[in-house]
């Protein structure tokens, strides 16, 4: 919900303009090529918060607990390269496919200015970067480790639910295609820990 509500670019928008309104002369708060990607920062760095900062806060202060135990891990990853491989050659076509459609070529990219430059695109693929391996820790590490103890594979289902949620708003196909995604990684993650 803070997320949502505050950790939107919009609300960035709202703060650089107030901070602007206030102190005019400062040159760091003046209207930037970058001001798009700032704003991206800000909601990148968000979803790190949320997604990956205060779930291994929570993690850490349980006794007992591990990172390593919710999917923080190397381990084992050349053991299963391969999955990783094969699941990546099958979404591979269908993601070019869809990418030809309408309801994507007008919702993708996020950050349009990303072909600019060397410059833009390096620091827009760390930003989304960052956001994307703090929803992975939180959806298939945090939540699915946290609920397994109670609900085994069932677990699968019932982070499946918010994960197609994050998705609503974005194209029809990306959301139904978060349920397959969401149940094939969950399943995955589950097994290779």
């Amino acid at each position: 919900t803070l997320m949502e509500y505050f950790g939107d670019r919009s609300t960035f928008a709202y703060l650089l303009t107030w901070l602007r309104e206030r102190w005019p002369a400062v040159p760091n708060l003046r209207a930037s090529r970058y001001d798009e990607l700032y704003a991206f920062g800000y909601w990148s760095f968000c979803r790190f918060l949320g997604y990956f900062a205060l779930p291994a806060l929570v993690v850490v202060l349980m006794p007992g607990e591990r990172l390593a135990a919710y999917g923080l891990s190397v381990r084992g990853f050349l053991k299963h390269l391969w999955i990783y491989g094969v699941l990546f050659a099958i979404v591979l076509p269908a993601v070019i496919a869809v990418s030809f459609t309408h309801d994507f070529s007008t919702y993708y990219p996020f950050y349009r200015s990303a072909s600019r430059s060397w410059h833009d695109l390096l620091l827009w693929e760390a930003v989304y970067g960052l956001q994307f391996l703090s929803l992975e820790f939180f959806f298939r590490g945090f939540l699915l480790s946290a609920l397994k103890p109670s609900m085994g594979a069932y677990s699968i289902f019932a982070m499946v639910v918010p994960y197609c949620m994050i998705h609503f708003g974005k194209p029809f196909l990306e959301c139904l295609a978060a349920i397959v995604a969401g149940t094939v990684l969950g399943t995955l993650a589950l097994k290779t820990r």
